[in-house]
């Protein structure tokens, strides 16, 4: 992805978020060089938090891509202890019949939240015995707090204000049906250098090709910008 382009969907998405009634917090509106001269950002960066806008490597945003802001994420120390912060929040922004592929996590559980806007879309799929996509598989999903059986392959639609809890081995894709939908994201920690399986061979994370200076950095800029 061009970095004018990203630079561009930073600005409108900012704008969709404050239209719901949300604000991101203050790190968001950093730039590159405040974020350099910081000396108490350590753990956000460690904890991979802010923007992060991707085509998963395919080069088509708009057919193929996801906006997403995490606003904090807990460690999986914690995680594996069993207490302290083991959990984590995100901002997402799908745009209509814009595809987030099928994918599942190993140890992530997340709520899936419609927080305004269009349909949420989301197809669903069971696991095999070993864990792997099973698209003659369905399953239970739980809508807030419902317990709601799955053929594979059913779309479960989500209007504003519903959700769905996804875990491990829930197979989904997401998409705005209708128009472009603000989801919030509540789940245990998130990693997503390591716990995004995709049914398909994609990468997680865009190529930016850099026309102009970045305007806030992303989560996958940190390593190169801050290091």
């Amino acid at each position: 992805m061009k970095r004018s382009r990203i630079n561009e969907i930073m600005v409108a998405a900012d704008a969709m978020i404050r239209g719901h009634g949300f604000v991101l917090p203050p790190f968001a509106y950093w730039t590159p060089d405040e974020f350099r001269a910081r000396t108490d950002a350590r753990r956000i960066v460690e904890a991979r938090m802010g923007w992060d806008i991707t085509d998963y490597g395919q080069g088509d945003f708009d057919r193929l891509g996801l906006f997403l802001f995490t606003l904090r994420n807990g460690s999986l120390a914690d995680l594996e202890r069993g207490r302290g912060m083991v959990y984590a929040e995100k901002l997402l922004i799908s745009r209509q019949d814009q595809i987030s592929p099928v994918h599942t996590h190993v140890i992530k559980s997340e709520d899936i939240i419609n927080r305004g806007g269009a349909t949420l879309a989301i197809e669903l799929f069971g696991s095999d015995a070993a864990g792997g996509f099973d698209g003659d598989r369905g399953g239970m999903v739980r809508c807030d707090g419902i317990d709601r059986p799955f053929s594979p392959g059913e779309v479960l639609l989500l209007e504003p204000g519903e959700s769905v809890t996804l875990m491990p081995g829930d197979w989904h894709a997401f998409w705005g049906e209708g128009g472009d939908v603000l989801i919030g994201e509540v789940s245990t920690v998130n990693d997503d250098l390591t716990d995004n399986i995709f049914r398909e061979p994609i990468g997680r994370f865009a190529e930016v090709e850099e026309d102009e200076a970045p305007r806030h950095l992303l989560v996958s800029d940190y390593d190169r910008w801050l290091g």
